[in-house]
């Protein structure tokens, strides 16, 4: 009789209550990212597709408004792949911006294009009329403005950062006011925004630079791992018809980072009058995909995928292709199909002369941890100091790593432990990681990989004090 009355007095305060307060028992909106352990809830989502500037501008700014009456946070996004919820607004309002105008200017070499815009509708845009981006992040379904905001790098060489090829911006602050910034028309916002992740304002357009499409040709070397830094930027230095570069390290317990393989790209001799139009280069479909995910707890497919790449390269990534279809990959070409497991992107930045230090790093730490490593892919990325939060204040080898994780508890702690060891490595001999992946590393690791770390929270206090464009980064790292 007793617990029947405490049942019944539970239900008639929880009727009073959810009357009371309506709004607690809204159903939510729950979204995530690409790493699937980041739900989180927020008060509102919005899609703004296929809008010219002035109607984006327009509707982000109702969004603001809105926002700011409600006091919730915001943050922009055009696919949600960071891994660490840096798109994710907790209870806030969260924008996802589609595909716009996209305008050529065949005179200067540059591109205008609103920041929904993916690279693959960038590449669709430039193929026809000869072009290529300048540089873009290696997979074609990333946004534009979303790449700016973390000053991505890809593998056209002898470049920087994407941000290195980005003339200006505009961006929308938190007050509504559209700012044009560039490097000589508000420089500081420039470099703030350019890898700011969304906490400076919401990108709406960007003029960036463009370079002739090409038929390349590939070329393969293998080498000891010690040699890959020296051969690397020998290759970049000296060659200066070198287009597009990357290399390789196997990747099975036993033999963990005993191998490298270089593969660099040069103009072919013979430049065809019409080149083929674009089409995705195919490197990790069907049988090599296949052969991709067997990796993941088994050594042998391991061996085999490195036996594959380092001694029939050609056959997998091609003998020709133009710069386009090189860049075309999707990264849904690599997408993880076990539930139990999720894939967890680390990318550490090292000085060429410190890259032996790091290979003794990884060979230390890595086979012991719990995750399976799946692949390194090995970029250059050349000095770019225009950035606050810099990834190269001077010339860096990039080392682009993936992992399959278990989604449980036990996964969680293991990639913690294992991130936080590298970090703590990468930093001592004076590289940094990058910041869009998952948040396990711990602040001072951060403020160390970035010494700029305080005047960036300065200025955004500045330029945004009701600190209304928010993420789980600036949570954890910066608030």
């Amino acid at each position: 009789m007793q617990s029947r009355r405490r049942f019944l007095g539970a239900a008639a305060a929880t009727i009073v209550l959810s009357r009371l307060s309506p709004a607690r028992s809204a159903q939510r909106t729950v979204l995530n990212d690409v790493s699937r352990l980041n739900p989180t809830p927020v008060a509102k989502h919005v899609t703004i597709s296929k809008s010219a500037t002035d109607e984006l501008v327009a509707r982000i700014r109702a969004e603001l408004k809105e926002a700011q009456a409600g006091r919730r946070t915001v943050a922009a996004s055009v696919a949600r792949h960071s891994m660490g919820g840096q798109s994710l607004p907790r209870d806030g309002t969260a924008i996802t911006l589609e595909s716009g105008p996209l305008e050529l200017d065949t005179a200067t070499n540059t591109y205008r294009t609103t920041a929904g815009n993916r690279w693959s509708d960038v590449i669709r845009s430039l193929d026809p009329r000869g072009f290529s981006p300048s540089v873009m992040q290696s997979n074609s379904d990333f946004g534009v403005g979303s790449t700016f905001c973390v000053n991505a790098h890809g593998w056209p060489v002898p470049h920087g950062p994407f941000g290195s090829t980005v003339k200006a911006i505009r961006m929308v602050l938190a007050d509504g006011t559209l700012m044009q910034c560039s490097r000589s028309e508000n420089p500081e916002l420039f470099s703030l925004a350019m890898g700011g992740y969304g906490l400076f304002g919401i990108i709406v357009e960007l003029d960036v630079e463009m370079t002739p499409n090409l038929l390349l040709e590939p070329r393969f070397e293998r080498m000891a791992p010690e040699r890959f830094a020296e051969a690397f930027t020998h290759a970049i230095d000296t060659d200066r018809t070198l287009a597009m570069a990357y290399g390789r390290l196997s990747v099975s317990r036993k033999s963990f980072f005993d191998d490298a393989l270089m593969v660099t790209y040069r103009p072919a001799a013979a430049q065809p009058s019409l080149l083929p139009p674009v089409a995705s280069s195919g490197k990790l479909t069907g049988l090599q995909n296949d052969i991709y995910r067997a990796q993941t707890g088994w050594e042998v497919a391991k061996n085999l995928r490195w036996f594959m790449e380092s001694r029939i390269g050609p056959t997998i990534t091609g003998s020709r292709a133009t710069r386009n279809s090189l860049m075309a990959e999707p990264v849904i070409n690599l997408a993880q199909k076990d539930m139990r497991r999720t894939d967890i992107l680390h990318e550490y930045f090292v000085a060429p002369e410190r890259f032996n230090e790091f290979l003794a790093a990884c060979r230390e730490i890595i086979p012991k941890s719990r995750a399976e490593f799946l692949n390194v892919t090995l970029r250059y990325v050349a000095e770019d100091r225009t950035p606050t939060l810099a990834i190269a204040p001077v010339r860096r080898i990039a080392a682009v790593m993936s992992f399959s994780q278990e989604i449980s508890p036990e996964g969680e702690v293991d990639m913690i432990e294992t991130t936080e060891k590298l970090i703590d490595r990468v930093t001592a001999i004076g590289g940094a990681f990058y910041l869009p992946y998952r948040l396990h590393a711990r602040r001072d690791q951060v403020e160390k990989a970035y010494p700029a770390a305080a005047a960036f929270v300065a200025a955004k206090r500045h330029y945004d004090p009701n600190l209304m464009f928010r993420n789980a980064m600036w949570d954890t790292y910066f608030a």
